[in-house]
């Protein structure tokens, strides 16, 4: 993994020193989700698909056909992540737990997420929940991703962020990422999210507040990935807690 080595941070650093927060805020206030365009250079998003052939680093691989969940497959990234993986991570969790944390008032839910990453975590790891979830999807033809929601334990941070690592159009066709809202008494409302190669996606992982007419309400979000229809198509997905 030496290749995705940073340097005091530097990297991911650079990746996220140009988010436009507010207009990420604005997005996910609106439609639960963001882009993220350009967080990484190319050669970043080649360097971490070539870790999918490799066996160290990772502590488990999912089948996703053996567990109902679409065709395709994943691997969890073991302890100590990749460092670019691991930084970003880091990186972008500050300005997510505020957004998360203005949410879950909104929502009245009664959790607030701490300022820094690494008090979080200790909050999972006190609960049991030690296992890393930060992960690498692949795809090839025929394969999808079935609508879902990541909820490992009893602490779920409410956002989480994919990185799309493979060229639209060069190695792959088909593929889209799908969100669908579920609102109260309406039916599920789909949004295909464009991406490219070192595009990120910021998204609810289970809801989101709406303001009505008669005050703020939750809706209920599920993702997933398209069938793929040629090449090979690669993901990270960062996920702030960790799982049971």
């Amino acid at each position: 993994m030496s290749g995705l080595t940073l340097s005091k941070g530097q990297e991911a650093g650079a990746a996220t020193a140009n988010i436009d927060w507010p207009r990420v805020e604005q997005d996910l206030d609106a439609h639960g989700f963001a882009r993220l365009p350009g967080l990484l250079r190319p050669e970043r998003c080649n360097g971490i698909s070539a870790l999918y052939d490799k066996d160290a680093g990772f502590r488990s691989r999912i089948v996703m056909a053996r567990h109902g969940f679409g065709k395709g497959e994943y691997k969890y990234f073991s302890y100590p992540l990749p460092p670019l993986v691991g930084e970003l991570r880091t990186a972008l969790y500050p300005d997510l737990a505020r957004i998360a944390n203005r949410w879950n008032m909104e929502m009245g839910v009664d959790v607030q997420y701490p300022k820094n990453h690494a008090a979080f975590l200790d909050r999972c790891h006190e609960a049991g929940q030690m296992r890393p979830t930060p992960l690498l999807l692949k795809y090839e033809a025929g394969d999808y991703n079935c609508l879902h929601q990541d909820l490992y334990g009893e602490h779920v941070f409410p956002l989480q962020v994919a990185i799309l690592l493979s060229e639209p159009g060069q190695d792959f066709e088909g593929g889209e990422f799908v969100l669908t809202e579920q609102r109260p008494r309406m039916q599920s409302r789909a949004a295909v999210v464009p991406l490219k190669q070192g595009d990120a996606v910021v998204f609810a992982v289970h809801h989101r507040p709406v303001r009505g007419t008669r005050g703020t309400y939750r809706v209920n979000l599920r993702h997933g990935v398209s069938e793929i229809r040629s090449g090979h198509r690669y993901t990270v997905g960062i996920i702030f807690h960790d799982a049971e």
